[in-house]
């Protein structure tokens, strides 16, 4: 049997991942109102994803405003397609 990935099981991170997985990047501000999370939770988890390769985020300014945009890695998107696999393997689908 597969082991589910810890790292992406939280409910969470598995949001943000799957929202990164269909789109080139994505804002912080359009995955805290699509997981519906406070900026602190969301800045830990981005952070634990940041930190595990899976994701890169970039920090930048637009005017003066600061802008964080985050998009999933090779190492990443190769994670969460096995997660999905280990999913499918445990439903017998």
């Amino acid at each position: 049997m597969k082991e589910l990935d810890p790292l992406l099981h939280s409910q969470l991170r598995l949001a943000v991942m799957s929202i990164l997985m269909n789109v080139e990047e994505a804002d912080f501000s359009y995955l805290k109102e699509m997981t519906n999370s406070t900026a602190g939770n969301l800045s830990v988890q981005l952070d634990k994803l940041s930190t595990s390769g899976y994701i890169d985020v970039e920090k930048g300014f637009v005017g003066k405003k600061t802008r964080t945009t985050c998009h999933v890695t090779e190492k990443g998107r190769a994670a969460f397609e096995q997660y999905v696999e280990a999913i499918k393997t445990l439903l017998n689908l």
